[in-house]
């Protein structure tokens, strides 16, 4: 995840990332079998982008999603559930793991501003 960050488009994420690398966690033998899961699935295949795959990019992605199924915790992204996607909701209700925008995941939180 770090390196997806590192190499990404934005320059303060970059810095940031780069400056935290024992904040980012090594995925454990349970999460790496659960990629595997993951990519069994023909369709979410289509989760590594084409462009990162000529690229040489990565696609943190996957790994996010078995952090949380390994570990029981819910995945928060910006990214939306659509019918037949590949996106993270989608691979997290096939997978029955808890997912939430950042709205919903404050507002089950009890963040209040």
């Amino acid at each position: 995840m770090r390196h997806e960050c590192v190499d990404g488009p934005v320059e303060t994420l970059r810095d940031w990332a780069g400056e935290r690398e024992e904040f980012f966690h090594i995925p454990v033998a349970a999460e790496g079998r659960f990629v595997g899961q993951i990519y069994g699935v023909v369709h979410f295949q289509q989760n590594i982008e084409q462009r990162k795959l000529l690229k040489g990019g990565r696609n943190a992605d996957p790994f996010v999603i078995a952090k949380a199924a390994t570990e029981g915790r819910c995945v928060v992204t910006m990214e939306q559930f659509k019918d037949n996607g590949t996106k993270i909701p989608n691979i997290c209700d096939h997978f029955g793991v808890d997912c939430l925008s950042l709205e919903a995941f404050m507002e089950r939180e009890g963040w209040e501003f």
